[in-house]
């Protein structure tokens, strides 16, 4: 039986419950690839699981190998798959079902995008989970379009980083809150505002907005009505704001999880590779030291993304 290293948790906890085990290597079912994972992206929705905080895993799933988010190569295929040769450099959100913090995971074949050709492997695997976070928000929540005003809170993240730069692209006016250090940083990403959340009152400088997309969520998001255009939109990750403050405004308010969406990751590809769009790295950590990279994200300031990176 082949075997592998992963990146388990058998217990909620914190990050110490991440332990490096020989598991079982998985073998791909008939519609399924199997990829040898190059790095694999850090994501705040991991450290919710791993601490017991996501109420879609449940302690009777454990043992589980953590990871929503993959980059790699295509090492075998499943009877009913083509256009996927053995050798072919991936990328892919996984659908929630084995992890990516791993030497190998089993993918449904159509959830697999071609990597971008720009991007090294950890810069790939920093891409799928944040970036289409941040475009389903945008577009399919949000419905921005060119010329539009959008304030995005919470701009220097991993899916705020995104938010940006593809706000941009689209031809929308971006404003966004950061703190004080990372207003060069998403000023060098294109945002036409950049508003320091602990000085200054955005309450104060963003007027008109056409969407506010949330990443931060409380009291931020409260105070956000009052910027935002009558029959505006409000989109969140993480509350689902107010149905009465969006009755007063007239507007369309939602929150969401992301889900793995193979033509919007070909979008965001081309966008990549025609130089329009770049992930940003804060840090890279081998995957032997995952609970490092973790407690990094929950406790340090990060600008865009923490990749683990495998050994082949």
């Amino acid at each position: 039986m082949a075997t592998m290293k992963a990146v388990c948790i058998d217990a909620f906890g914190g990050p110490e419950t991440l332990k490096v085990q020989d598991i079982q290597r998985p073998e791909p079912a008939a519609d399924e690839v199997l990829i040898q994972v190059r790095a694999a992206s850090v994501n705040p929705v991991d450290c919710k699981i791993r601490s017991g905080q996501y109420s879609r895993v449940t302690k009777e799933q454990l043992p589980k190998v953590l990871g929503r988010d993959v980059a790699g190569v295509v090492v075998a295929r499943g009877t009913a798959v083509s256009g996927l040769e053995e050798g072919t450099e991936v990328y892919a959100l996984l659908n929630g079902g084995p992890g990516g913090y791993a030497e190998y995971v089993t993918v449904p074949a159509q959830l697999c995008v071609r990597k971008p050709a720009k991007l090294n492997h950890a810069e790939a695997a920093a891409v799928p989970l944040a970036a289409l976070t941040a475009w389903q928000g945008l577009f399919d929540h949000g419905r921005l379009m060119s010329g539009q005003r959008v304030l995005i809170h919470g701009g220097a993240g991993g899916v705020g980083h995104f938010a940006i730069q593809f706000a941009k692209a689209s031809g929308a006016i971006v404003s966004t809150t950061v703190a004080a250090e990372d207003k060069p940083f998403v000023l060098s990403l294109g945002a036409d505002q950049a508003i320091d959340y602990k000085t200054e009152r955005f309450e104060d400088v963003v007027q008109e907005a056409d969407l506010v997309f949330d990443l931060v969520a409380g009291d931020t998001q409260e105070r956000s009505w009052s910027v935002m255009k009558d029959g505006g939109a409000m989109v969140s990750t993480l509350a689902k704001p107010s149905e009465r403050q969006a009755r007063l405004h007239h507007a369309h308010a939602t929150s969401y999880l992301v889900h793995p969406d193979a033509n919007e990751l070909r979008a965001i590809g081309a966008l990549i590779d025609e130089g329009k769009v770049r992930p940003h790295l804060q840090a890279t950590y081998p995957l032997q030291r995952a609970a490092e990279a973790q407690e990094q994200l929950e406790h340090e300031h990060t600008q865009g993304k923490i990749v683990l990176e495998v050994d082949e």
